[in-house]
């Protein structure tokens, strides 16, 4: 995410023939007496080949979006996004592009797809008025199948993999979900004494201090299904319909202002606007007064994950580090120390 994108150096391990070819496995799932015109590598991704499908339906033209990845965490990215883009579908099919099928290739080795409709999207910012409008009604419509908070496979943020398990409130499994998550930086920045030192601090005392009174005392939220990764890269317009549209997801049955935790981040081009216009369609969770904390919370979490995803690149370690004193610093009594 951000502008660092582009300092990603690392290599494609899809080889470049799976969006030259149509997979007979890729054909299966589409409608008998679909016929491939053309296949053109289309849009950019650091971990996948994507393209577009050209295609002829009853004489009709049709259009689809492949995406391929390679090895088993290719496949675990697949099948994630087919869920999540499936589930975000059932809850809101205005936002998000209908999702055909994953699956892999009989034809190259280990490679496996993702495929869905194709739609024409700009390089726009989702409109301020219309976007925020249509999340909260994804958010309010994906309920969790056993009420809990978790979701039922494997998803990725970039290629870090996140194991969601469930569980019945939402502090354990932000805890339980975020401790595995600081491992995984420390693996992959290198050790870092500051960091080991705030982890008790930060998992113990500021997470319960914000997380827990979100159910206790007589409150309680639902766990709503959530994007995951709602950075301006992969929300944008739908140039026919003219309609905001997302994509790219990593969904998990959580608490709704997760989704805006990304949108705090200075480089992210969706900012604070939305968060305000969003609340006009679903209100702050109570207590209202640790709302922007919370948001706080909820983007370093997305900083830890950027930090393991781009191995190698101080910047966001540091931006982690500063954000992670701040809240441990506010709240050195945790819970219990709440006045």
């Amino acid at each position: 995410m951000g502008n660092e994108h582009t300092e990603y150096s690392g290599e494609i391990d899809v080889p470049v023939e799976a969006i030259r070819i149509v997979d007979p496995s890729v054909l299966a799932k589409l409608p008998q007496g679909t016929i491939i015109t053309s296949v053109a590598a289309h849009g950019a991704s650091f971990w996948t080949r994507t393209a577009k499908l050209d295609a002829f339906l009853n004489d009709r033209p049709k259009e689809y979006f492949l995406k391929t990845s390679h090895g088993d965490r290719g496949k675990g990215m697949m099948s994630g996004e087919f869920t999540s883009m499936s589930l975000m579908y059932e809850a809101n099919p205005d936002l998000v592009p209908k999702p055909i099928a994953w699956g892999t290739y009989t034809t190259i080795p280990d490679v496996h797809f993702f495929l869905c409709n194709f739609h024409n999207m700009t390089d726009d910012l989702p409109d301020l008025h219309s976007f925020p409008a249509m999340l909260a009604k994804l958010h309010r419509n994906g309920s969790s199948p056993n009420g809990s908070f978790g979701f039922p496979v494997k998803t990725y943020h970039g290629q870090t993999p996140i194991d969601h398990g469930w569980s019945d409130t939402w502090e354990e499994y932000f805890k339980r979900t975020t401790t595995v998550l600081l491992r995984l930086e420390q693996e992959s920045q290198g050790l870092n004494k500051e960091l080991l030192d705030m982890a008790d601090p930060f998992l113990n005392k500021v997470i319960p201090r914000l997380l827990r009174p979100l159910e206790t005392g007589g409150r309680s939220i639902k766990p709503c299904l959530i994007h995951g990764d709602l950075w301006y890269g992969n929300a944008t317009m739908d140039g026919d319909s003219e309609l905001p549209i997302i994509f790219d997801a990593a969904c998990f049955y959580a608490h709704n202002e997760y989704d805006l935790g990304v949108w705090r981040a200075t480089w992210n081009k969706i900012g604070k606007p939305y968060i305000t216009r969003y609340h006009k369609h679903f209100p702050i969770s109570p207590p209202e007064e640790d709302h922007d904390d919370r948001n706080a919370l909820y983007a370093t979490r997305v900083g830890i994950l950027d930090s393991i995803l781009y191995k190698g690149n101080s910047g966001y370690r540091e931006k982690l580090i500063i954000e992670m004193k701040k809240l441990v610093e506010k709240f050195p009594g945790g819970y219990e120390g709440a006045s």
